[in-house]
């Protein structure tokens, strides 16, 4: 089992449990251009207290990113300079995103606040899952490039 972990750190494998995407192994494709709206990527999310908030929660698990986040697996829907409005659903520059209704209590009733909406700023991303309880970014916001790991490509995966 050990050397199994050894080989998915090593070889870019990673184990999807979450819902957002298909369950099952994914790998971590270098990227060696400029991300674009529609990528399914790996990120791993920002030491921040919204993000130990988010893993006290259940959002998000633990893992190897800084802050013992693990990556996230979601698709690019907005890059820096592009508009994100905020309101029932979002819209990217006056276009609503499928999938994208913005709840107001998670799972377990607890109230989640969004996004609240602005430009990208430079260097970040603005990412999406058409999961309906995934946690993205219409409830963190943008977030920085620099955590981006690499495209998101399904090795053996199934529906949830």
């Amino acid at each position: 089992m050990a050397a199994f972990a050894a080989i998915g750190l090593i070889g870019g494998i990673r184990l999807n449990l979450t819902p957002s995407e298909p369950l099952g192994i994914w790998r971590i494709e270098t990227v060696s251009r400029a991300p674009s709206v529609g990528d399914l990527v790996f990120v791993c999310p920002p030491s921040t207290p919204q993000f130990e908030e988010a893993r006290q929660r259940g959002y998000v698990r633990h893992g190897l990113c800084a802050g013992g986040f693990a990556p996230l697996i979601k698709t690019v829907a907005a890059l820096p300079g592009q508009r994100v409005a905020i309101g029932d659903t979002v819209a990217i520059d006056g276009t609503v995103l499928d999938a994208s209704l913005i709840r107001e209590n998670d799972g377990q009733g607890r109230p989640i606040i969004p996004y609240s909406g602005g430009i990208v700023p430079p260097g970040h991303l603005f990412l999406h899952s058409s999961f309906a309880s995934s946690y993205d970014s219409r409830y963190f916001g943008p977030i920085p490039i620099s955590g981006l790991l690499g495209l998101a490509t399904p090795i053996l995966t199934f529906g949830p």
